[in-house]
């Protein structure tokens, strides 16, 4: 036995596409009911086979590909034709009961009158099968019944009795194919989970002044929360009266949404009678001609999201998975966020995010926009220094026109000639403009980080200073550790090295000279020596 489902194993992975996870679920299953069986009291397993059952499984796991969100425009094509959907929904509905106040019984009537028909079923007086039972041949039937049924080529359908009692249910309650479109637009508005908004119960539902607060469900995670959704539209539009034209624009309205849901489901709900009380009701025609109302199957066959997709005429990329909608919304959610993950993980744990939202196309291409951005702010702040000038640049400027050349004011220009922007180490046009400060406020790192802002000015007076503030940085480097000095004072060494290879030894010895002969010292703030100290 245990060769047999070794051997069974090698080949599993080979009835399945490359990487699916399904060959190392089965492997897992055969190897639990093993187990099972041998903590069975009465069921005696052989110790290899016991074994074999514990012993790890050789089949890969497999990789689960993430599903990518819709783009945005086809999120815009789904929304607006589930509104389309919704607005014919309600149409033919409403023309249905108008019909069905019209008839009456058919056994005073007639059997095929489609009002009569119609009054029966919408009163509970006939069933789909009495109708099956009652109709003659369908080359017999008027031509009222036969266009209900009839193809586009002309032709009739083969079950054409049953065809046509679904298609009278229909007329009078929204079926499985019909509820798609409520749940595209509740995951549009709401931001949820598909199965959070097709769970819906009444009680779940309560109405507030300008919007609707809904309570939602996440099985898998059993846990039961509420949200408040408000209509951006109650404010603008508060004196405006919503006409018939209005009710037909689409609109992003949780309560508008649900409304309307709940309008369109009212005579299934109360046909169903169902103890939950769920919103997605739907009526349905089962193969032996029973009348059902029951909980809305979004997988039901022929009704699926896929052949919802196609009967409107909706056109999307890739998986035709509900599920995409919502990533299409996260990814929304991001972009509003500035790509806070806290923000958009509003409703299950960060690591969910990660794992199951972040991995889309539109995301990818987010991130990758920040990380360029973010690379290229700090590239332009690494390459950001100081404005050198020469001695020969320095007597040029004290004609102040020409420093207004080079992107000064004229009072900035006739300051910087006197002296009066002077930081010790640098000059600096605007102390209040600090890129290490808030915008306003006075530098917080003058003159330490001067050599690396983009508001200094080295002038040739100033060489002493820089040459002290080399030999502070130098003694600062022999007692960090390399990686701690480069992260602290690595572009301002690296900024002061190119500032004074471009002077001139005669110029460097000359200002070693007052430094010595002036008893010049370096100007840095207290704190500076306390924190380097510590």
């Amino acid at each position: 036995m245990a060769r047999a489902v070794a051997a069974w194993e090698r080949t599993l992975p080979s009835g399945f596409a490359p990487s699916s996870m399904r060959p190392a679920i089965l492997a897992g299953a055969i190897r639990v009911l093993i187990r099972r069986r041998v903590e069975h009291p009465d069921r005696p397993v052989a110790p290899r086979i016991e074994a074999f059952a514990r012993s790890g499984t050789g089949v890969p796991i497999g990789e689960n590909n993430e599903l990518d969100e819709f783009s945005r425009k086809e999120k815009q094509a789904l929304v607006r034709g589930a509104w389309a959907a919704v607005i014919a929904l309600e149409k033919r509905l409403a023309a249905g009961w108008d019909l069905a106040a019209q008839g009456r019984h058919p056994d005073d009537g007639s059997w095929m009158s489609l009002r009569d028909l119609l009054w029966g079923l919408a009163h509970g007086a006939i069933t789909p099968h009495d109708i099956h039972e009652h109709l003659p041949v369908p080359r017999l039937w008027p031509q009222e019944l036969i266009g209900c049924i009839r193809k586009p080529d002309g032709t009739l359908p083969r079950a054409s009795k049953t065809a046509l009692d679904r298609w009278l249910v229909a007329q009078l309650w929204p079926t499985s194919f019909d509820l798609h479109a409520f749940r595209v637009l509740l995951m549009d508005a709401t931001g949820h989970a598909p199965e959070e908004v097709s769970g819906l119960r009444e009680d779940d539902v309560e109405f507030v002044p300008g919007g609707v607060r809904l309570t939602l469900v996440k099985k898998r995670a059993k846990r039961r929360y509420y949200r408040s959704f408000k209509d951006d539209s109650s404010l603008e539009m508060a004196d405006v009266v919503e006409t018939e034209e209005f009710k037909d624009r689409p609109r992003r309205e949780p309560s508008a949404v649900v409304r309307r849901l709940m309008a369109v489901t009212e005579n299934a709900r109360l046909r169903a009678g169902n103890p939950d009380r769920k919103l997605f009701m739907r009526a349905t025609v089962d193969v032996d001609l029973t009348l059902k109302f029951d909980e809305w199957s979004p997988e039901a066959p022929q009704a699926r999201f896929s052949e919802w997709l196609r009967r409107n005429q909706i056109t999307v990329s890739g998986s035709t998975d509900i599920r995409r909608l919502r990533k299409s919304t996260k990814v929304e959610k991001v972009v509003v966020s500035r790509g806070h993950i806290a923000d958009a993980a509003d409703d299950h744990y960060e690591e969910t995010f990660k794992g199951h939202y972040a991995q889309g196309t539109t995301l990818r291409v987010i991130s990758a926009e920040v990380i360029n951005s973010a690379q290229e702010h700090w590239f332009r702040k690494a390459v950001d220094g100081p404005t050198v000038l020469t001695s020969q640049a320095a007597d040029a400027a004290e004609d102040t026109t020409k420093l207004q050349a080079l992107g000064l004011t004229e009072k900035q220009a006739g300051d910087l000639v006197q002296g009066e922007l002077d930081m010790g180490v640098t000059h600096c046009t605007n102390p209040y403009d600090s890129p290490f400060s808030p915008a306003g406020e006075l530098c917080a790192v003058a003159p330490l980080r001067c050599l690396e802002c983009r508001n200094a000015w080295v002038m040739p007076s100033q060489l002493p200073q820089l040459l002290l503030f080399k030999d502070h940085l130098d003694r600062l480097r022999q007692r960090l550790n390399p990686v701690q000095f480069t992260a602290l004072w690595g572009q301002s060494y690296t900024n002061l090295t190119a500032v004074l290879d471009d002077r001139t030894e005669a110029e460097i010895t000359m200002a070693r000279k007052h430094i010595a002969e002036g008893g010049i010292h370096l100007d840095l703030p207290l704190a500076a020596h306390v924190e380097f100290d510590a």
